[in-house]
This record gives structure tokens, sequence and C-alpha cells, in this order.
């Protein structure tokens, strides 16, 4: 080494929100005394230098007894996690002449050094994988607990190693690289383990079917009624008549759970369609996301699949009103003081609610003790455009004593999960290359190719609109419905029947 000292960089990256930003780790090495970490690290990476230093020493390498400077650029952006270990180790050990390393600038580095030497797991390796070979890197380096969802990024070798030993076999290249490459499996989708089956609601078949139309095309829905009418037992079944996620939609999903640290080591992808219930005391924050580290909420790690929330009135009203802009938008940008971060929030909203403080509201029974005022208080906790934003409306009956009878006569999930996914298929290849997979998603250039209504259809939504005082928005949403209707007949053109139907669900009381 040299009297000026040695310098060597190598590449390291970070998450903010669904964001990668590759971080360069420079190691410095010069006359002095001292150890030196810069870049606006917080203290998880300020920390880093003892685990660093503690783990090389008990590997048999030693520390450099000069003055070392660690930079992480840009240093204008905070650095969080300790997933700069691996990188601060290697660049030392390079810099400082214990090992060469042939193409420094091929790889991304990744991993939380353990003292003894060992790697853990870090977030974001299935999203920072992607982006390491939208930038052109040739590999990824990183701790073996995270090889499985990283492996699923396209054009990039993925190294999944156990300690700093393989790390620096597979950076000094050579045929030992490849024991530890990762290859991703096969993708075999799952179905979602649903608490309930349809086959044991009896009756309900107005909101039976309003589920199957929901599914189908992805449509928001609201299920209303007095206690004990089924609401909330329907609701959830809900998971169990969803298709399969596609390949395209797991590694979307994936990658949300990958950044709040979720996904499953095995196969490193989510499998199943999400279908999250967040409790009706669940702050802002946590349904939306934000906090101290930009982390996706309850309607991120919903996306692609289910966001169900029960008894909706008793949710913050602050919080319901913050669904209306991802609703609309399927997505969600989050902004605070320290940073602006958007996560893909395409989600299906499914609530359900009684109809009063008490629930008996509108029974022949006189049971319900609510006032008028009490009444209107309740039912405005949800706002007129939250409401504008739901597809189907469904006022659950309770249920007759005949009906009860007829429990082991009823349709399966199963059955009907053949029919939604049989319209889902059809969706599919409509919109092959739209980036959208289902009629609720259409924009309005889709709704001009695909939802064309002429001569009596043309002239019943004029009628709804004119009758209703219906917004754009719900002109809009009756036609997607109806779309989703037509596809479950089988028809290619939108037929007045479509739009007959789709409009009781918007207006089910009439």
């Amino acid at each position: 080494m040299s009297d000026s000292g040695s310098l060597y960089r190598i590449y390291s990256a970070m998450c903010v929100g669904l964001e990668v930003v590759r971080v360069t780790v420079e190691v410095s090495i010069s006359p002095g005394v001292g150890i030196f970490l810069v870049g606006l690290p917080d203290n998880a990476v300020r920390e880093s230098l003892l685990r660093v230093t503690t783990a090389l020493q008990r590997n048999g390498y030693s520390i450099p007894g000069r003055k070392t400077v660690v930079n992480l650029a840009p240093a204008d952006i905070k650095k969080e996690g300790s997933g700069y270990d691996a990188a601060i180790a290697v660049a030392m050990l390079a810099a400082s002449g214990q090992m060469f390393f042939p193409d420094p600038d091929g790889f991304l580095i990744m991993g939380e050094l353990s003292l003894d030497g060992r790697l853990r797991k870090v977030r974001g390796a299935l999203p920072i994988a992607v982006k390491a070979a939208q930038m052109g890197y040739k590999a990824l380096v990183l701790p073996k607990e995270s090889a499985a969802e990283a492996s699923w990024a396209s054009d990039i070798r993925v190294y999944g190693v156990s300690d700093l030993q393989e790390m620096a076999a597979v950076l000094g290249g050579g045929e030992s690289a490849s024991v530890f490459e990762a290859a991703h499996g096969k993708y075999v989708p799952r179905p979602v383990e649903a608490a309930f089956d349809l086959s044991e609601v009896a009756g309900q078949y107005f909101a039976k079917r309003g589920l199957e139309i929901a599914a189908s095309g992805g449509h928001n829905m609201l299920l209303y009624g007095p206690p004990g009418s089924g609401k909330s037992m329907m609701s959830k079944c809900m998971a169990s008549i969803l298709p399969p996620m596609s390949l395209e939609e797991a590694v979307e999903t994936s990658m949300v759970y990958s950044v709040a640290g979720l996904l499953d080591d095995t196969s490193g992808l989510v499998s199943h369609r999400p279908f999250r219930a967040p409790h009706h005391t669940a702050s802002t924050v946590a349904v939306v996301g934000g906090g101290t580290r930009a982390m996706p909420g309850e309607i991120s790690l919903a996306h692609n699949g289910v966001l169900y929330l029960d008894e909706i009135a008793q949710f913050a009203p602050a919080t319901l009103e913050v669904l209306r802009q991802p609703l609309e938008d399927r997505h969600i940008t989050v902004s605070r003081a320290r940073y602006k971060v958007d996560f893909p929030a395409s989600f299906m909203l499914v609530a359900s609610m009684n109809p009063c403080p008490c629930g008996y509201a509108g029974e022949d029974d006189g049971r319900c003790t609510c006032t008028p005022a009490m009444i209107h208080r309740y039912r405005t906790r949800l706002s007129g455009p939250l409401l504008d934003r739901i597809d189907l409306n469904v006022n659950v009956r309770p249920v007759d004593s005949r009906s009860m009878s007829m429990i082991p006569s009823e349709e399966s999930s199963m059955a009907v999960a053949e029919r939604v996914a049989a319209v889902r298929a059809l969706q599919a290849h409509r919109f092959a290359g739209e980036g959208i997979f289902t009629n609720a998603q259409m924009l309005p250039s889709h709704l001009q190719r695909f939802c064309k209504v002429e001569g009596e259809s043309a002239r019943l939504l004029q009628r709804l609109m004119d009758s209703y005082r219906l917004s754009a928005r719900g002109y809009v949403r009756i036609l997607k419905v109806a779309r989703t209707i037509a596809d479950m007949s089988g028809s290619e053109d939108i037929r007045p029947e479509h739009i007959s139907e789709a409009a009781q669900y918007r207006f089910p009381d009439n």
C-alpha cells in the first residue's frame, strides 16, 4: 500500500418504497488512525462498523490499522437498515489488500452480518434484483434466505451465500461460484385458504350473485343489513372464489411484501391472492402506509387481492376518506417531510356494515332503538364520494327458516370459482399488453374500445343517468359492471339486461 493509501468502490442498494436507489460503498485507507462512517447513515447503519469489524476478526481477517473512511453515496439520501454490512466488509477487505475481486463493477451486494460472519435476510431483495437487471449488473450477491425471492427477476444471476467465506468465493469468480447460484422453481399458484365456503351460506342468492360478479370483474362491494344476516360470512367467502394469481400479478404483489419483509423464504413469492382484513381500530398510517421507514400499508399489501373492512362505519372517517384516491388511481403516493414514495394499491374493496348503530333499522319488528339523528350520523360516516366508488351495494336480509333447511343443497365455492376463473381468463386475453387484468381496472381509453353501447342499451343508460342523477363516475362504474355481467353470460355485446342488472346492484333499494 502506498503512503497515499488506497481506495476501493463496490455497489449496494436501498429501497425507498418500491423505488430502488443504488448505493456506492467507498472505502479509503490512508495514513492516520480511526474508522469513520459517513453518508447520512441512521443508527442501524452506524452500528454496522462494529458488526463488520467483529465478523472480520472472527473469520481470520485483520482490521486496517490506518485511517479508514467508509462513504455511502449518494450522501444526501438517508441510509437505513443493516443491509450494507456485506458490501462494507467486502470493500474493506479489498481496499486493505486482503482479497482481490476481478470484477467489482459487475456485482451488487446486499446482506446483514452476524458477529460470526454469517449473513442474515434483507428486505427488498426482489425489487432490488429487478432494478439491478435494468441497470446492467451481471449478478446480485445476497444472503441465502433472500435468494429465493430475488431469483424471480429476469436477466440477472442471483447468488445466495451463507457467510463471508462463500461471498468471497462468488466475488473471486471461478467454478465454485456456480455452487451458490439460485434459480427459481416453477410457479405454482395456490388458492386462498378461506375460512368459509359458499355452500355453508343458506339462501342469499342476490348477495351470492353479487359476490360472483364482484370476483369476476374485480369490483368493489358493500354488504349491509342487520346483525346475523350473513354479511361477514359471505364477505369472507370472497377469498374462496377468487382465481389464482398469474405470474405477473404474483411478482407485482411479492415486491410489496418483499419491501415489508413478509415474504416466504421457501418459494420467494406470494402465490395466492392477498385477503387483508384490518381491524377498525387500525390507524391511517397502518392502512395507507408510511411511518418512519416508508412501509407499505394494508391497501398495498392487498394489491391484486381483497381489502376487507368489516363494520366499515366503525373505522375513523379520516382513514376511510384516504381510500378515495387509491380506489380510483390504484396506487398511493405517501408524502412525508423526509420522503415521497409510491406504492401500488390495486385491490378489491369488500365491506360490510349495519344499517344503524343498533343494527335493526328498517326491520318490521320494531327492535330498532335509534333516533333518526343517530341513524343519520352513523350512515354519513361513509361519505358520498366514497360510496360513489363502490360498484355493488347489496342489502342483505335475514334468512328465513325454510332457507336454513336448504344448506346441504347450496352451490359450493369451487363451482363458483370455476366460473369466475373462466371470466377472468377472458379478461386476461382481452387486456393482454394493456397493463391491466380486470374490467374494474379499465381506463377511459379501454371503455371506448371494449364497452361500446348502442341502441336500447344506450337509451337505458341515458334514462338511468337522468332518473338517478348519476355522476360521470357512477355512469362509468355501471358500464364496467355491465361488461362483467356480459362476460359472465358469454355475450360480446353489452345488452339492456346486463345494464339493468348492474343498475340493480348500484341502487338495490330502488
